[in-house]
């Protein structure tokens, strides 16, 4: 089977990826061979390809927003059989015995494991995954609008729950790619207020299209104090005013893996009057499952840009490059 893997990270424009045959995959006890028919490109695979994420693995396949059908199974699986069409993402893994899983918080399990990571992802013609693991798939959406869905849509979604918006609070958003212009449909449909910060004017203009209460450039200021916010962009520079526009009480919650250095904040400007700031680590799985029905529930837009299988390089260097609105898809 052909597969991109990282051979050697770095800036995208030195051609981190290579396309290389590799023998398909054979599924293990509980585990799923899927054919992969879609895989979203996520900035956590920009981030593997450049090296702000060292690569677990020589030759890793990155990848974790999959929409495939099952072909194979191995022994002991119960919930999927061949033919299905599931959803493979980000979680891969987890002890299911530490005190974090015990306690509801798998995400946080120090032995979890991550597709395209820890282990061969979707940037392939076919993929293994854990049956316990992988998502059915909402009803509604095409295979290219389900793929951003298992991982922009999920992280998004918990990001949100961190950020403890309140009833028709007011939301900013700092980034308006993959995640946030999923997270922000469900906040407007909460009736939340919404205020987009992006120097990107397609995605200031792609938010006003789906509800955005306003859109501006990532430092200009709030049109209001903010109830919650979120970090999607990967700019420690953003967290001060994001923090700063927040009113008494609020919460800043830093979406992303990675997050360029945070200059130093200001205790009685930035965090004062009970400011919080709080990160977002993986999810749970009921994080998924919640997320992908309400997903279902409220038919949100996903905006999608398809690639060819041969030109996943292609895809990380747009996103890179900020040259598209919503997410990017790999088609096989």
């Amino acid at each position: 089977m052909r597969a991109w893997v990282v051979s050697k990270p770095g800036p995208i424009g030195t051609a981190p990826l290579r396309l290389i045959e590799r023998p398909v995959p054979e599924p293990g006890p509980g585990e799923l061979l899927i054919r992969v028919l879609r895989c979203g490109v996520c900035r956590t695979d920009l981030h593997l390809a450049e090296g702000d994420l060292p690569p677990k693995a020589p030759d890793v396949t990155p990848g974790h927003e999959v929409v495939g059908e099952v072909v194979a199974t191995g022994p002991g699986v119960t919930r999927f059989a061949v033919g299905d069409r599931v959803g493979g993402a980000w979680l891969a893994s987890t002890d299911g015995s530490c005190r974090y899983c015990r306690r509801g918080l798998e995400n946080l399990c120090p032995h979890s494991v991550y597709t395209g990571w820890d282990i061969q992802g979707g940037y392939a013609e076919y993929m293994v995954a854990a049956d316990a693991y992988v998502y059915e798939l909402p009803k509604g959406f095409t295979d290219a609008e389900l793929a951003p869905l298992l991982c922009a849509g999920i992280i998004g979604y918990r990001a949100l729950e961190r950020a403890e918006l309140p009833a028709g609070g007011r939301l900013g958003i700092w980034g308006f790619g993959g995640s946030a212009h999923l997270v922000s449909q469900i906040a407007i449909a909460q009736g939340a207020a919404v205020h987009v910060f992006t120097r990107d004017e397609k995605a200031r203009e792609l938010a006003l299209e789906l509800g955005a209460a306003s859109a501006q450039d990532s430092f200009d200021p709030a049109p209001e104090p903010l109830d919650s916010a979120i970090l999607f962009a990967p700019v420690g520079t953003l967290v001060p005013p994001a923090l700063a526009a927040l009113d008494r009480g609020g919460t800043l919650a830093v979406a992303g893996i990675y997050l360029t250095d945070i200059p130093e904040l200001n205790y009685q400007r930035h965090l004062f009057q009970e400011r919080t700031l709080r990160s977002v680590t993986s999810n749970t799985r009921g994080d998924g499952e919640a997320f992908l029905r309400l997903a279902e529930r409220l038919r949100l837009q996903v905006t999608v840009n398809p690639y060819p299988f041969d030109q996943a390089e292609q895809a990380l260097a747009d996103l890179a490059g900020d040259r598209f609105t919503g997410a990017a898809v790999i088609s096989m």
